[in-house]
């Protein structure tokens, strides 16, 4: 048995076929709005990607990611931390912790994370 359909009819039913399977596009508007997100978010990423927080057994610690450069040594790292009144043989400890390190070596470029001076 075939229906009757008028022609508007027909070409109403044909446009919402190829509609459902078109790809989405977005518009020119769309396009902004997705790149101003898109920067927006790089922005907070390059305002707060200096510091971090680890954390350990205790409480989270602010930290800064530091590139390692030639000749630089995780002790000398962890004398700088000390400031005289801490045992430097401890904050290596911690700093090996920390950054999850199997021994004192480092290599340049690695990037090493050092408690901030919380004085």
């Amino acid at each position: 048995m075939s229906a009757v359909v008028s022609i508007d009819e027909w070409r109403a039913a044909r446009r919402q076929e190829s509609a459902s399977e078109r790809p989405l596009r977005l518009t020119r508007r769309g396009r902004v709005v997705l790149t101003a997100l898109v920067l927006g978010f790089m922005a907070l990423v390059v305002l707060w990607g200096g510091k971090a927080f680890a954390s350990g057994p205790g409480e989270p610690r602010e930290v800064t990611v530091h590139a390692v450069e030639a000749g630089e040594t995780l002790w000398q790292h962890a004398a700088a931390l000390a400031g005289g009144d801490r045992d430097v043989r401890d904050l290596v400890d911690e700093l090996m912790a920390l950054n999850g390190l199997s021994s004192t070596s480092l290599q340049v470029g690695q990037q090493l994370l050092l408690p901030v001076d919380e004085g």
